[in-house]
């Protein structure tokens, strides 16, 4: 264990993200979104059979030998926790571990906007944080949860697997539940967790019905929810969540959702010209003009909704590529490769905008 504790130790000390274990293969650390192999012993089969064995917390060892993976939290006092997640393949163990920082960035560090503070400081309803895997939703929805902890006395529960930032009691009362070692399941804490007298819920992944109804029974008594989803808009995340759903279903949940949802941001990590990154948001409330469009099931619009809710705190991710250009924050290359909707990007950094949404939502 000593070796793999020095590979820990110059993971966080080379500023490395990601840490990737394979038997009879060079040990790898993502730096700067760039894979690097490291010099070091190279990784024999008992050996990694040996720290697999050693670091695998015990009530993850049953659910590793039945389903071959398993995700949890390790932690090393002085060296830091990784989110790992072990796994095969050809029949030998592997290990991806993300190092996770312990002191929660700020919004300002994290380059996010103000409005995500006012978002955080909803008195209920559901908040959900999107992207795709990799794009920063755990950090920024840790950034939101430290504001809520520093300005406001609250009980916030969280339920994750596993858990990834520590929060120390400031303002509020915070308790983090990890699933298998303080949960048996989503499921089981989810059915629990309103009885536990919180005010604010955090759900670390919505991932079916049962998760998402939780939110909305949650929601509809008066909590605040907070959680992820995997989708690449904001707008995209409400047929996400329908999708959840048996057709049958999906009626009343949507209008559930109208009533409950209180934003979407969805997140996307782009290039800095100074060479570190910083995230472009899509920001969906849920305005009157949302919330008809939920209600009536005009789904369709609520990309133009947002197109036109910038005076609501509402923008596209065309409109924050556009504003980071403007900035010199990102190259306009850089903004073309990450837009929803290159073609339209091109022509307003042309000077040419096209009032689209507008005549959409009429």
């Amino acid at each position: 264990m000593e070796i793999f504790h020095k590979i820990l130790q110059t993971a966080v000390d080379g500023g490395a993200s990601d840490v990737h274990v394979k038997c009879d293969y060079p040990v790898v650390f993502r730096i700067n979104r760039q894979l690097v192999a490291i010099q070091a012993p190279t990784p024999t089969v008992a050996w990694v059979d040996q720290v697999v064995d050693t670091i695998t917390p015990r009530h993850a060892k049953k659910r590793l030998e039945e389903d071959r993976e398993v995700d949890f939290s390790y932690y090393v006092p002085s060296i830091g926790r990784f989110r790992t997640n072990i796994f095969q393949q050809k029949g030998q163990w592997c290990m991806a571990m993300r190092y996770v920082k312990t002191k929660v960035p700020s919004f300002e560090e994290l380059g996010l906007l103000p409005v995500l503070k006012n978002i955080a400081e909803s008195p209920r309803g559901i908040v959900l944080l999107a992207g795709s895997t990799g794009c920063g939703k755990s950090t920024t929805l840790a950034a939101m949860i430290e504001h809520i902890n520093a300005t406001s006395k609250k009980h916030m529960i969280t339920l994750e697997d596993p858990i990834e930032y520590v929060f120390d009691d400031n303002q509020s009362v915070i308790e983090q539940r990890e699933i298998g070692l303080d949960s048996l399941s989503f499921e089981m804490g989810l059915k629990h967790i309103l009885r536990q007298d919180p005010d604010i819920i955090m759900i670390g992944e919505m991932r079916d019905a049962i998760s998402f109804m939780a939110a909305i029974n949650a929601a509809d008594t008066g909590h605040l929810v907070l959680s992820t989803l995997h989708t690449t808009t904001a707008s995209q995340s409400i047929g996400r969540i329908l999708d959840f759903f048996r057709a049958d279903e999906r009626d009343q949940v949507r209008r559930q959702l109208a009533a409950t949802l209180q934003a979407v941001v969805c997140q996307r990590m782009v290039n800095k010209i100074s060479g570190n990154m910083t995230p472009a948001l899509e920001i969906m409330i849920n305005t009157p003009t949302v919330r008809k469009m939920l209600e009536e099931n005009r789904t369709e619009k609520l990309a133009a909704a947002i197109e036109t809710g910038v005076d609501d705190g509402m923008q596209t991710f065309n409109q924050a590529l556009f504003t980071l250009v403007k900035q010199g924050m990102v190259s306009e290359k850089e903004a073309l490769a990450k837009a929803s909707n290159p073609q339209a990007l091109e022509m307003n950094f042309k000077g040419i905008f096209l009032d689209e949404a507008r005549r959409i939502l009429t």
